[in-house]
């Protein structure tokens, strides 16, 4: 099972956080309802998720943009750069290079780059892996879930709902809040891109534990299925040992961030797996080929 992002050692450099996504058009975004402006915001910000949630801040990006041949598709391919750049200002990630080629479909692949300070004499923690959860540990999420898929649903059916559009359009990723999970004491950590019950599910099978959800926060006008199977809400999952459950929380606020909210706890038996005393379906986004 990998994790959300691989990490090199440079020598005499620490270590280097490194991962790659793409979006492509009519499988990761609608274009009947997002403009190239957002899917160059989503194309940036789904890569980064995946340094949120190995508590990396950002060095920089590169992107690949893929764009058809036909007429008018030059402002598509400005309009998607432009997207991007607003993101990477949002964030902080500079664009460091990329490339532009043809394609039969629109394509935007990102790599980005990160580090962290550590772990060192000082003591500053490593990368977040999903595989450190133990028995025990409280798991959090950084907010809720489910608006992403309602925003989708709401833009589809021509409701009126601009803050769940916004969830889908523009989504964020939490990087502010996975490196202080990092420094925290976070044990395990995934982003919830592709359900949160699907990531939950993959955080216990790399960890080799189970779990117990007492509750699942839903965001406003989503459904619960949406909330446990939507996907690309890029919020974070986090598994964290009850002495340090109350340093998170503190320094959240200090920081200006929103308090995680308790999900549930880690359980030592790797077949239990449950909400209140059911079992959890692994429900979200399932990558196929063929």
């Amino acid at each position: 099972m990998r994790d959300d992002a691989g990490v090199i050692e440079v020598p005499g450099a620490g270590q280097l956080v490194v991962s790659v996504d793409s979006v492509v058009a009519g499988i990761h975004v609608d274009l009947s309802v997002c403009s190239p402006e957002d899917v160059g915001w989503k194309a940036l910000m789904g890569a980064l998720s995946d340094l949120a949630a190995m508590g990396s801040p950002p060095l920089g990006a590169l992107i690949a943009l893929c764009v058809p041949g036909g007429a008018g598709d030059g402002e598509v391919a400005l309009g998607v750069m432009g997207g991007v750049a607003e993101a990477a200002v949002a964030s902080g990630c500079p664009i460091v290079g990329g490339d532009v080629s043809s394609s039969p479909e629109l394509v935007v692949a990102v790599t980005v780059l990160g580090t962290v300070d550590g772990p060192g004499d000082d003591g500053e923690p490593g990368p977040v892996s999903r595989s450190g959860a133990v028995a025990g540990d409280a798991l959090f999420v950084t907010g809720p879930c489910g608006g992403s898929a309602a925003g989708l649903r709401a833009l589809r059916s021509g409701a009126n709902a601009p803050t769940a559009e916004m969830a889908y359009r523009r989504p964020v990723a939490r990087l502010r809040e996975g490196a202080l999970a990092r420094r925290c004491g976070a044990r395990a950590m995934i982003d919830v891109s592709d359900g949160l019950a699907l990531d939950l599910h993959r955080l216990a099978d790399a960890s080799g534990v189970g779990f117990r959800l007492d509750e699942v926060p839903v965001a406003a006008g989503a459904t619960l299925d949406e909330a446990l199977g939507g996907g690309e809400d890029y919020e974070l999952v986090l598994a964290v040992g009850e002495g340090d459950v109350s340093g998170l929380t503190e320094r959240s606020e200090a920081e200006g961030l929103r308090i995680p909210l308790r999900i549930g706890t880690v359980l030592a038996d790797g077949d239990v797996r449950v909400l209140g005393d059911q079992e959890l379906e692994r429900m979200g986004w399932q990558h196929r080929l063929g």
